[in-house]
């Protein structure tokens, strides 16, 4: 058996590869046979009824000249990064705060914890009941009467960035509070003995010993980003004009208002691809690979 901090896993150790059987069966149904159809049909003129015939490369050429495609994408880029400039800190900050001791910190969690509860749909129409111009809660507040936060083109995005990350932000702070309270005490311990404040111990011990967990979070953020459309279709509908219109919005409109699947197919497929690259780049350029676990292979 390993000694203790070793990363040495002997064979008897290693679990059976049957056991991965069940994982690797539903990700085969639910993930690789979607995948396969859906780059199919990106080469067909399929609009949802008979048979898909073959287009060819039709729908790719259509889309690398689609000038709203292309605006759809850098808007879910700009969506995408302004998501994790917001959520990251704040969830970090939180998620370290939860992870303490502090007076009331259990009841104070839990209604932080409140919007995972809720489902996309019914935060979204509260939060457009709430930015409603005529009968909305903020229509009645000093300073934010004056701002139309569902119409204006100016600052509509950045009301979807608010709605969404009020949305997500709970989880990732799930992350943080699990992965701090993994942190042994007695590095905080050592470090309140050399005299180092709770500024330096955030800098000097969590930040660093949380850089795994932020690299998950960053990654599951920004490809999440890629697949936001649901808030955005009940809060916006893609509006005011295509102001808040993202790739997978206009991916759906595409598929299931014009009917033109195959086309919304290549959109998906492009999606997917660049939601795979982004994985890919953002675990490699942290170093996340070169991570070692001390239960290796259990």
């Amino acid at each position: 058996m390993s000694s203790r901090g070793s990363s040495v896993v002997t064979g008897q150790q290693r679990p059976s590869a049957w056991y991965a059987t069940p994982a690797l069966l539903f990700f085969g149904l639910f993930a690789l046979v979607p995948m396969v159809l859906v780059v199919y049909l990106s080469f067909t003129d399929w609009r949802g009824f008979g048979f898909p015939g073959l287009s060819g490369t039709d729908n790719w050429t259509r889309l690398v000249q689609d000038g709203e495609a292309l605006d759809s994408l850098w808007l879910t880029l700009v969506f995408m990064v302004l998501s994790w400039v917001v959520q990251t800190p704040i969830a970090l900050v939180i998620g370290v705060w939860a992870a303490g001791k502090q007076r009331n910190r259990a009841v104070l969690s839990t209604l932080f914890f409140l919007p995972l509860l809720l489902s996309t749909a019914a935060i979204a129409l509260l939060w457009r009941s709430v930015l409603d111009t005529n009968f909305g809660v903020t229509q009645s507040l000093p300073l934010l009467d004056r701002f139309n936060f569902l119409g204006d083109t100016s600052i509509v995005v950045y009301t979807v960035v608010f709605v969404v990350s009020w949305q997500y932000i709970p989880f990732h702070t799930l992350l943080y509070q699990a992965a701090t309270r993994g942190i042994p005490a007695s590095l905080y311990e050592a470090a309140t003995i050399d005299g180092a404040g709770r500024f330096k111990q955030f800098f000097s011990i969590t930040l660093p010993l949380l850089r795994y967990t932020i690299v998950t979070s960053s990654v599951l953020m920004l490809v999440g980003s890629f697949t936001t459309f649901d808030t955005i279709l009940i809060l916006t509908g893609g509006g005011p004009g295509t102001a808040t219109r993202v790739a997978p919005l206009y991916m759906y409109i595409t598929g299931f208002s014009a009917y033109e699947l195959g086309y919304a197919s290549a959109i998906a497929v492009l999606l997917l691809v660049l939601g795979a690259v982004l994985s890919l780049v953002v675990t490699k350029a942290t170093g996340f690979r070169d991570m070692q676990s001390e239960q290796e292979g259990v």
